[in-house]
């Protein structure tokens, strides 16, 4: 399903669209869920295809892509047609800047002067569009309850798995109750005392679990200004949290955080101040990028180097820049693993040859190409502070671009991956023949 429904509603301006799906029964290790799963394998296909028909149709790769992708205030049938495993639902994009991202990212890999050389030097892109977790199925809740010295504990299911999601929910919940997040303390993913998240999976956790988050802090909120309106004698109207203090909008009276969690606790009106909230989202705004490489390729070993690597992205509004980046030149890295040399191989028995990393490599910061990340201004109604996924996106752009950059460099279409020397010389040969 993923492979059709994360890739398919990209180029919304073409009418004629099949998506086949056969299941196999074999006896090799049983695929699960991995980072962009679906969508890597789709994109593959669809964003060389899109090169080869801009080849024939003498565009350049750049253009055919502006006159179809698809826009803010639209919409595609994929959308309701195809969902997770199940029929769909209805969206229109809401946040779009892939037009932003591909300019962008093809002045910063100086595409026009660089695309169409033929000479072992090439260039090649691909676009993307992902989710924010499964509309109508997935949940998150949160509770956050404050302190008798005025620090709050957030308690959530999500898990941080790496991503950085305890400080990226710390950031949402600080933020909308007005405080730093140093006075927030996370305690997550425990299921004897956290509530209930879906998990750390489809994007989701920025989205669906952040917006539970905000909403719950939101609440909170209400009732911090409730009960010190009550302790200062102001309508709860005319008060603010500003600095990690209560404040009248006239500036006349404030308290501390760390004030009325005494007298909260101990004193006047005693009772523990928390609030929960839970969301589920009724669409998956997705995230768009646009990815630039810059690959060299040797006609004697077949051996292709990456030279330079260019994603501009559209997240929404990150909620933290460094994380976003950190993020996306992860996917990429591992991105580059797929399309050059991460390869499953099995014998005549099922039984995998090269379970163990010194035979199954991946990239290192060796590896690494020079590596440049944009970041669209861009904003989500629907997220929290305007935020939407980025965790899964970036994985899916290298296959497809570092295949046309080739195509670009030395003019072979590579149609299975990893692109080993190997392969390369194939397909070079073929094309002497």
């Amino acid at each position: 399903f993923n492979v059709g429904s994360k890739t398919l509603p990209l180029y919304n301006k073409v009418d004629a669209v099949r998506f086949i799906g056969d299941v196999v029964y074999t006896n090799l290790p049983v695929a699960g869920a991995y980072r962009g799963y679906g969508a890597t394998q789709g994109y593959t296909a669809l964003e060389s295809t899109v090169d080869i028909v801009a080849e024939r149709l003498k565009l350049d790769p750049i253009e055919i892509r502006k006159i179809n992708h698809i826009r803010e205030n639209e919409s595609s049938p994929i959308f309701e047609v195809l969902g997770e495993g199940k029929k769909g639902t209805p969206q229109i994009i809401k946040s779009c800047k892939l037009q932003w991202c591909i300019e962008k990212g093809a002045e910063a890999i100086n595409w026009n002067e660089k695309h169409g050389k033929h000479n072992g030097r090439g260039v090649g892109m691909a676009i993307l569009m992902q989710g924010s977790g499964i509309a109508l199925i997935d949940m998150g809740a949160a509770t956050i309850r404050m302190n008798d010295d005025g620090t709050f504990m957030l308690l959530i299911g999500a898990t941080d798995i790496g991503t950085g999601s305890d400080t990226i929910l710390a950031q949402i919940a600080a933020e909308e109750l007005g405080i730093s997040p140093e006075r927030i303390y996370v305690y997550s993913s425990d299921t004897d005392t956290t509530p209930f998240d879906v998990g750390a999976y489809a994007s989701s956790t920025t989205y669906i679990s952040g917006n539970a988050v905000r909403q719950a802090a939101n609440n909170l909120k209400d009732i911090i200004l409730k009960e010190a309106g009550a302790l200062m004698e102001i309508p709860k109207e005319s008060l603010k949290i500003q600095d990690n203090r209560i404040v009248s909008d006239d500036g006349s009276k404030s308290m501390t955080l760390n004030e009325l969690g005494k007298l909260i606790t101990y004193t006047k009106n005693q009772k523990q101040i928390e609030a929960s909230a839970s969301f589920v989202g009724s669409e998956s705004p997705p995230p768009f990028a646009a990815h630039f490489v810059e690959v060299e390729v040797d006609k004697d070993t077949g051996f292709i180097k990456v030279l330079k690597y260019v994603a501009a992205i559209d997240c929404g509004t990150p909620i933290n820049p460094e994380l976003v980046k950190g993020q996306t030149i992860g996917a990429i890295a591992n991105g580059i693993g797929y399309a050059l040399f991460e390869e499953c191989r099995f014998n005549k028995r099922g039984k995998m040859t090269n379970a163990d990393l010194l035979s199954y490599n991946i990239m290192s910061a060796a590896d690494m190409p020079e590596l440049e990340v944009l970041i669209a201004d861009s904003y989500e109604p629907t997220g929290p502070f305007g935020a939407k996924s980025i965790a899964e996106i970036n994985i899916n752009g290298p296959v497809p671009a570092i295949a046309n950059a080739v195509r670009d460099a030395v003019g072979i279409s590579l149609h299975e991956s990893p692109f080993t020397p190997e392969r390369v010389l194939k397909a070079l040969k073929g094309i002497e023949k």
